[in-house]
């Protein structure tokens, strides 16, 4: 499931960027990425509806949140738990 998740996310966040997945690496943060807060939130957008969960992201607030947008691989990670914890 992990991998599956991760795939997803590299995916929808590579489709915002403009990117092939392949270009998109764990350790790209968005800035480097060119994706900017409207990419930002449509990304989140696309990933809550992917998995069917609600990610705790305040747009207006992005570096205030509880939720890592940092890089890829912390969103991932989120989005990991995120789905973990409403399969359990």
């Amino acid at each position: 499931m992990t991998k599956n998740i991760q795939d997803r996310v590299i995916e929808i966040i590579a489709e915002q960027a403009v990117l092939e997945p392949s270009d998109v690496t764990m350790d790209s943060t968005l800035d480097d990425l060119g994706i900017d807060s409207l990419g930002l939130v449509e990304s989140i957008f696309a990933i809550e509806e992917a998995f069917d969960i609600t990610v705790p992201f305040n747009a207006n607030e992005p570096t205030e949140s509880d939720f890592d947008i940092s890089s890829v691989a912390t969103i991932v990670a989120g989005i990991e738990k995120l789905v973990a914890e409403q399969h359990s």
